[in-house]
């Protein structure tokens, strides 16, 4: 399965190193790099599993993000801690921990410090291990840190001597792994609990929870502790044959780590001999994108040579169009003479158009004329109406004249009188025979227009100013202002468009 693997890894390294021209494959050259590295790891060769990470190191550092910068250098770090070289460790789990504090990544900042905790309890500084498992529970309370964290507390209780307060903790998290993932998490707490009872002299419970961890089915290094346990346990017990039973499987079990780390170095030669044959495949490839390369550049010069060759061609034919151009001037030479006895057409027509403007500007004076004499009628009008009403409403307030009939009846006709739309129909016909069927155009387009509205929209046309407009219709100048609002809401007028300008362009 191993170098299935290997092969499926090398397999993507060749394709990530054929893409990796542009910076967007150096992401897949740094996993496929990365993963050798792992697979090494997993065939204990230590030494050739560093030299991978570092690659991927280089790579996460120069073309990718801090995020592919902590992965690796966490992997280092245990590689490190694997060798017992645990200021190397320390120094490379402490670089990932900064990254993640700087990102804000709180659960890489719980497995990081989670990580120092254990490297802590194996160094036996037992105060500052705490303080790193303490952080990581802090900092993240999700199951892949707060179990391991957990365990390194109980193991550094262990180590402080609190052998009661160390199996007590791991009694109470062992119920909680359950699954098939946690077997690992189970032998660790099984084998805490044995050795508290171990360092208590309860040996028949010692003796118990270490069968529960083999029970477990743990791995060879994990299997050969807890032969050495029972062994210890049968010698205090002095059940002599079962110790030295146990010593002899310690020694099968060392003989068969060796033969399976014998085999795993040969594999692991295997694959270094695998990975050199993917090289050569690799240099290869570097060749044919090479002569790709030199074929494109090569299609690139005969472009340019191409594009010269273009710019020769269109000199010559500026140095022709020049030779044309001289032609061209002197047909222009003819031309002018043509044009001139056009512009001299062409000024006769301009007096004609002049004096067209003057035929107009008679008649717009005529028409403002004509709109004086409207206005001084309305004004006319408006005041006499304004008079009959004070007088009317003096009469009405003469208490003997409510009793006469026939003075009431009279009143009754002039208020009708008043009240009639003759003289307004009048008015809208004279307005528009002067000002080309305003009013009618008006009303077509905004047929919800009141009379009064009509009548004062007919004032502004008139370039009446508010003061003005005002005393025409007998309101004050803030009402006019307030007409005036509600007929620009009334027609939809955009704020850029006044109301003037509006009725100039119907």
């Amino acid at each position: 399965m191993l170098k299935k693997n290997h092969v499926k890894s090398l397999e993507l390294l060749s394709n990530a190193r054929n893409m990796a021209e542009k910076n967007k494959w150096y992401k897949q050259l740094f996993l496929a790099q990365n993963n050798i590295g792992n697979n090494y790891y997993m065939l204990l060769d230590y030494g050739e599993a560093l030299k991978q990470y570092l690659i991927s190191y280089q790579i996460a550092v120069k073309h990718l993000d801090p995020q592919h910068e902590m992965i690796v250098l966490n992997n280092i770090a245990i590689l490190y801690g694997k060798e017992k070289k645990f200021e190397k460790s320390n120094e490379y789990f402490y670089k990932a921990f900064l990254i993640a504090q700087k990102s804000n990544d709180s659960l890489k900042m719980g497995l990081y410090s989670m990580n120092l905790g254990s490297l802590a309890n194996d160094e036996n500084k037992l105060r500052k291990a705490r303080n790193y498992f303490n952080d990581a529970l802090r900092y993240t309370q999700r199951p892949e840190v707060k179990i391991p964290a957990q365990i390194g507390l109980s193991a550094n209780d262990l180590l402080l001597g609190e052998t009661n307060r160390a199996r007590l903790r791991a009694i109470a998290l062992l119920p909680k792994l359950k699954e098939e993932q946690d077997i690992d998490h189970r032998i660790s707490l099984s084998t805490i609990i044995a050795k508290t009872y171990l360092k208590e002299n309860n040996l028949s419970a010692a003796l118990q929870w270490t069968n529960n961890a083999l029970a477990e089915k743990p791995d060879l290094e994990n299997k050969m502790e807890l032969f050495k346990h029972l062994s210890d346990i049968y010698f205090r017990l002095k059940s002599y044959d079962l110790a030295f039973q146990y010593k002899d499987s310690i020694n099968v079990s060392n003989n068969e780590l060796n033969r399976i780390k014998n085999g795993k170095l040969y594999e692991s030669s295997e694959v270094k001999f695998q990975i050199q044959n993917y090289k050569e495949k690799i240099s290869e490839n570097e060749a044919k994108i090479k002569s790709e390369r030199n074929i494109f550049y090569s299609i690139i010069l005969v472009i340019v040579l191409g594009i010269i060759i273009l710019i020769l061609i269109f000199r010559n034919q500026l140095i022709k169009n020049k030779q044309k151009a001289l032609i061209i001037q002197r047909e222009q030479e003819l031309i002018s003479f043509k044009l001139e006895k056009e512009i001299a057409d062409n000024a006769l027509l301009l007096e004609k158009e002049r004096t067209a403007l003057l035929e107009q500007e008679r008649l717009q004076n005529e028409i403002e004329l004509r709109n004086q004499k409207i206005l001084s009628r309305g004004l006319y009008q408006s005041g006499r109406n304004q008079l009959l009403q004070d007088i009317l409403k003096s009469l009405s307030n003469i208490p003997q004249l409510s009793e006469n009939g026939t003075v009431i009846n009279d009143i009754r006709a002039l208020k009708e009188h008043l009240k009639t739309e003759e003289g307004w129909d009048n008015y809208v016909r004279h307005f528009d025979d002067v000002n080309q069927g305003f009013i009618k155009k008006l009303t077509e387009k905004h047929p919800d227009l009141t009379t009064t509205d009509i009548r004062y929209i007919s004032y502004v046309y008139m370039n009446l100013d508010t003061k003005e407009i005002a005393t025409m219709l007998n309101i004050t100048p803030v009402a006019c202002r307030k007409r005036k609002e509600r007929i620009e809401k009334r027609l939809q007028l955009p704020e850029h468009i006044s109301l003037n300008a509006y009725l100039l362009s119907i």
